[in-house]
């Protein structure tokens, strides 16, 4: 009996039962809405990034609104001047291209050397020629493939939008949020965290920024010395990819160094030892000097980061990754590292402080 007085009451069990069911159904809610939970927060860090570019032209006597809408139009103007020098060449390449099929097939047939005698043996010029004649049927039997095609591409065209739409509606309402959040935190200590989270996270984008706009005017620079055709593409091209972490040099690099070949093969490996080279200098000159206040992670906390993120929400989650990686550095370090630092009188001045 003197046992059963020491057991917590039955209301206590229910609580904990509920609060269990809260969450799980909250966490049930979140995964069955990720993707949207997952646009929302892309717009929420792009607005935090995007603020000091803001607020850098209100002082200009730039109203708030305004500000937005000159950054919001810069993207679009960006945007449009990509795809006027992507889409006319490539259109016009598709074009000479299907004219010159025919012209293809006859040097085919009549080539010399092995490549002739191989095409003549197994008739390949006629079969190209049979696919070439083929190719408007069997895309219309493929609409299934082509429909599932479309859809991506509206689904793209569609999270594009609503993160643009939502980025510009948070930046317009960033001063009344961060108000908000003042008022909600009393302890000075907890606003002061608050301010270097948003600042950690508002330095990385600004920072990835200005180091994507220093690979893509350097390689307009190169790629137009040495001749490569559709260098300002290209240089767009590199400053977008530029802007994911870890892989994004490599994919930048890549289409840049086949387009040059087909200039030449010397035009290929000198653009391949040129990105190698700078990306050597973007890693340990550029981006230290760029990001030395940003993300304060150490190599190995940057690599698990994006690596994690990638794993968990593809590009978007590795693009994420080093920013909110940033925040939580800071808030796990002031309201869980330091009071525990402090208690055991390990903690002295600010200079000392652990870094991740």
């Amino acid at each position: 009996m003197s046992e059963r007085r020491w057991l917590p009451p039955m209301g206590y069990y229910a609580r904990i039962t509920v609060t269990v069911v809260a969450v799980l159904v909250v966490l049930s809610a979140a995964w069955a809405v990720r993707n949207v939970l997952l646009l929302v927060l892309i717009a929420a860090v792009l607005a935090v990034g995007l603020d000091p570019a803001v607020r850098r032209l209100q002082r200009l006597k730039l109203s708030r609104g305004w500000a937005v809408t000159a950054i919001f139009l810069a993207a679009l103007a960006f945007m449009g001047l990509f795809a006027g020098l992507v889409v006319p060449p490539l259109v016009r390449e598709i074009q000479n291209l299907a004219e010159d099929i025919p012209g293809y097939v006859e040097r085919l047939r009549s080539g010399g050397g092995w490549l002739g005698d191989l095409v003549r043996r197994y008739d390949l010029a006629d079969k190209l020629q049979e696919l070439v004649a083929d190719l408007p049927e069997k895309i219309g039997s493929s609409f299934g493939a082509i429909f599932g095609i479309t859809r991506s591409v509206a689904s793209l065209i569609f999270n594009t939008l609503t993160v643009a739409i939502l980025t510009v509606y948070f930046l317009l309402s960033l001063p009344s949020f961060r108000r908000t959040a003042d008022d909600l935190i009393i302890h000075d200590e907890r606003e002061r965290t608050l301010d270097e989270a948003l600042e950690r996270i508002g330095g990385y984008v600004s920072g990835n920024i200005i180091v994507s706009v220093i690979a893509g005017v350097t390689s307009f620079v190169f790629l137009t010395i040495l001749g490569v055709p559709f260098a300002a593409a290209l240089a767009m091209w590199v400053a977008i990819t530029d802007l994911i972490p870890t892989v994004g040099a490599i994919l930048g690099a890549a289409v840049a160094v086949i387009v040059a070949a087909f200039s030449s093969t010397f035009d290929a490996v000198v653009t391949a030892i040129y990105y190698t080279a700078y990306q050597q200098i973007e890693n340990y000159l550029i981006v230290p000097r760029v990001m030395k206040r940003a993300v304060d992670l150490s190599p190995a906390v940057v690599i698990v980061s994006v690596l994690i993120g990638g794993s968990l929400a593809g590009f978007a989650g590795a693009l994420l990754a080093l920013p909110l990686a940033a925040a939580i550095k800071v808030v796990i370090r002031d309201f869980w590292l330091r009071p525990r630092l402090e208690a055991a009188g390990a903690v002295g001045e600010p200079a000392t402080e652990p870094s991740a």
